[in-house]
């Protein structure tokens, strides 16, 4: 199903759509996260496929936003042609916060006025970053657009929007499209885990057989577009393992009669932190080292006392390891740092000691490694069932925090209190949602056959366009193409349960969850989530819905 170019110019209707939906605000977790469903079943309607076809667009609940008044939804959209062989398009909608444009948050969803007032605004300074002039290069243009969640992703959207209006136009088509978009991508993906776990009853219902899918999310370029114009053929996987430290107070004058925990936590970092040699890999690819996203003495007032309990909360990108495997390497580095730190420790305290003719105090107990599980048994093996209520009321009283390092700190500091912990002790578990590593894998039939229409489809987009496309291992930016396709492994979930102390977070996949290969093809720009957040709309409005439209004649026929 070859469209030759003269025959679809898909720039102008994209754009369009593109505006729209960048100028509806959905902010991850406001209103319009759960009122844009509306307007994109009213752009949806506008196509009289749709028309004709109501029963072909579904929507479907997803979680509650904008303190519970709300229910955010995710909108599914069919175009049937022939058969059951469906190719599946993905994108989500919310958006994140617009506090980083300043002076300039109430143009945040008007694009050409922010245009302009970028524009003005670097214009009139002086001694510009190397970013803000490479910025001001790129407005000035008129290919590079801003706006909050243009490029991140509504951009995307529209050109699945558009090419599914498209691929309803041809009176041959073979195959089917379905379109998928989703509220929630920002924060914990409650939208696309919430439609594979709909989607085998809806997939039923419509007889639908899906092949492949395409996530259509954004990638940044801060060249000339090169490693922008990509195939992914993966993404990263992430988990937020935390250590909550807990120390033996002492008075500061005296510091070696306890041990502050600071001692242990500091060991951690340095052995955490940044640290190569902790680099996951995968796909001829490396991942990021961890980094922590969170570190913090607990206490809330003053005191000359030395610190009972530090928490640390680690950012960990995973390409191959199980979550298991995970865990096993953040518990392992953790007890041997707490251990080198309690060693030091004591040496200081015996020089101290030495110096002042005193004898070396005595030993500390010996480091407490903890899990999760266990600090909840320890805890109501010291408080019975009242003590696992009042646990329990903690987490109902913070179920409205959207922070989750904020929400597992709480929840774990009152487990501890609970159990009773002493140190020195160190508490692991997980902060936040896993997304697991995903990639397509040319030994499976399915996947190799999506791979070889994707290459074909390129092969003439590349021609047409005079343009290069890439392929790239792992999508970096973390995404809902975690779950896209995908269902958590049963033994993951067994592991993360047991560490994680917020319950939503656990991801629970039907045991029917749908299963085809996917992979990640989108627009490009730069500085997403940043003030100077910009599409290349050429790419976008023009080469990326053709290129749809070609690897759907290539996979359907």
């Amino acid at each position: 199903m070859t469209m030759p170019e003269e025959r679809w110019a898909p720039y102008a209707r994209t754009a369009e759509i593109a505006d729209r939906l960048t100028r509806f605000g959905s902010v991850t977790g406001s209103a319009g996260e759960a009122d844009i469903a509306g307007l994109i079943i009213d752009i949806l309607h506008e196509i009289p496929y749709f028309q004709d076809n109501p029963d072909n667009i579904a929507v479907i609940d997803s979680h509650p936003v904008a303190g519970g008044s709300r229910m955010a939804k995710s909108v599914v959209a069919l175009v049937r042609g022939t058969g059951r062989k469906t190719m599946a398009m993905a994108g989500h909608f919310d958006v994140v916060s617009i506090e980083n444009y300043h002076d300039l948050k109430h143009l945040a969803f008007e694009p050409d006025a922010l245009c302009e007032a970028l524009i003005a605004d670097l214009s009139s300074r002086e001694n510009l970053s190397d970013a803000e002039a490479l910025a001001l290069r790129d407005f000035q243009t008129g290919d590079f657009i801003p706006g909050r969640g243009l490029l991140d992703m509504k951009s995307g959207d529209a050109a699945g929007i558009a090419f599914l209006e498209h691929f309803s136009q041809q009176p041959d088509r073979q195959g089917n499209v379905v379109l998928f978009l989703t509220p929630d991508e920002e924060r914990n993906s409650c939208g696309m885990r919430s439609l594979r776990n709909a989607l085998p009853e809806l997939a039923g219902r419509w007889n639908l057989d899906i092949v492949g899918g395409i996530n259509l999310d954004a990638s940044s370029d801060l060249g000339n577009g090169e490693a922008g114009r990509a195939i992914f053929h993966g993404s990263v996987g992430k988990l937020l393992p935390f250590a909550l430290v807990a120390g033996l107070p002492t008075h500061v004058g005296y510091p070696f009669d306890g041990v502050s925990a600071h001692v242990i936590a500091s060991e951690i970092m340095q052995a955490i932190e940044a640290n190569s040699n902790l680099c996951d890999r995968g796909m001829h690819e490396t991942a990021p080292p961890p980094v922590c996203l969170e570190a913090r003495d607990v206490r809330d007032i003053y005191e000359v006392t030395t610190p009972e309990h530090v928490w640390m909360a680690f950012n960990w990108l995973v390409m191959g390891k199980s979550c298991a495997e995970l865990m096993g390497d953040f518990t392992s580095i953790v007890k041997d740092a707490g251990k080198r730190a309690l060693e030091r420790f004591a040496s200081n305290a015996a020089r101290y000691a030495k110096s002042n003719g005193q004898a070396a105090p005595a030993a500390l107990p010996p480091l407490r490694m903890v899990t999760v599980a266990q600090l909840r048994d320890m805890a109501f093996a010291s408080g019975g069932s009242d003590a696992l209520d009042r646990i329990d009321a903690v987490a109902l009283e913070t179920a409205q925090d959207n922070n989750p390092l904020n929400r597992t700190r709480i929840l774990v500091r009152a487990m501890l209190a609970e159990a009773h912990l002493r140190g020195p002790a160190v508490v692991t578990g997980m902060a936040g949602l896993h997304y697991p590593a995903v990639h397509v894998d040319r030994a499976k039939d399915m996947d190799r056959q999506f791979l070889d229409a994707i290459s074909r489809a390129r092969a003439t987009i590349e021609a047409r366009h005079e343009t290069q496309i890439c392929d790239r291992g792992y999508f970096m930016g973390i995404s809902d193409m975690s779950f896209f396709g995908h269902a958590t492994d049963a033994g993951d979930t067994e592991v993360i349960a047991a560490s994680t102390p917020i319950a939503e977070l656990v991801d629970r996949p039907v045991a029917n969850a749908l299963s085809y290969p996917v992979v990640n093809i989108g627009p490009w720009g730069r500085e997403y989530h940043q003030r100077h957040e910009r599409l290349y709309a050429p790419y976008a409005y023009h080469v990326l819905p053709d290129f749809l439209a070609e690897i759907a004649g290539e996979l359907l026929d």
